[in-house]
């Protein structure tokens, strides 16, 4: 089963994956803040699972990440099936190899109340989310983000830092009762990533959908 487009736009997002020692020992909300507003850029692997509503594991899916604030992204799924989803600035591309489709729509409608906004523009987070610490499970120190708009994709986004402040795992909970977990590894904060990295033009033959 493929993850709806919905849920992978929200998911981009991610990006928000680096580094900050120096707040090794701080609350999961300060690292949060304090990574935002440090990281430029981010690379990773990462893997995917989505659960339905009755724990059923309905898909696993993996691949490689880059962002560069404000609002570049690159995700390769890879496995079990591969799909690329380019964020450029301004907009939102989604292409799907096997069936040669793009979707293509603007950057902020796409995104809107999503864990994207937690990497936009001005760094105030609580604008847009709820942050509460939930305390430390098994070596992480745990955050909640809820967030304030009725038109976000999610209804709660926790995350989970190691202690060296990395962002190694984020949960996703959506209306639909979906539940999604997304780990990572091997990351690299602040790469010199190449512009042509957040550039898409797509392939000739393909159905382009959106604006």
């Amino acid at each position: 089963m493929r993850v709806l487009p919905s849920l992978l736009r929200s998911i981009l997002l991610l990006v928000i994956l680096g580094m900050v020692p120096r707040f090794a020992y701080a609350a999961a909300t300060d690292k949060l803040k304090s990574f935002i507003a440090a990281t430029r850029s981010a690379q990773a692997n990462f893997t995917q699972e989505v659960q339905d509503k009755n724990g059923k594991l309905i898909q696993r899916s993996s691949g490689t990440m880059q962002f560069e604030r404000p609002g570049k992204f690159r995700w390769e799924y890879r496995k079990p099936y591969e799909q690329l989803i380019v964020g450029d600035g301004k907009k939102f591309w989604i292409y799907d190899a096997d069936l040669q489709q793009v979707t293509v729509k603007k950057l902020d409608a796409a995104l809107g109340s999503s864990p994207a906004a937690l990497l936009s523009g001005s760094n105030e987070i609580e604008r847009g989310f709820a942050l509460a610490n939930v305390g430390a499970d098994d070596g992480l120190e745990w955050l909640q983000a809820t967030p304030k708009s009725a038109e976000s994709s999610f209804e709660i986004i926790r995350m989970a830092f190691n202690a060296r402040s990395e962002l190694v795992v984020m949960e996703l909970h959506d209306a639909f009762g979906h539940h999604t977990v997304l780990r990572f590894s091997e990351m690299r904060k602040n790469p010199s990533l190449s512009a042509g990295r957040f550039r898409f033009t797509p392939p000739e033959g393909a159905d382009v959908l959106g604006e």
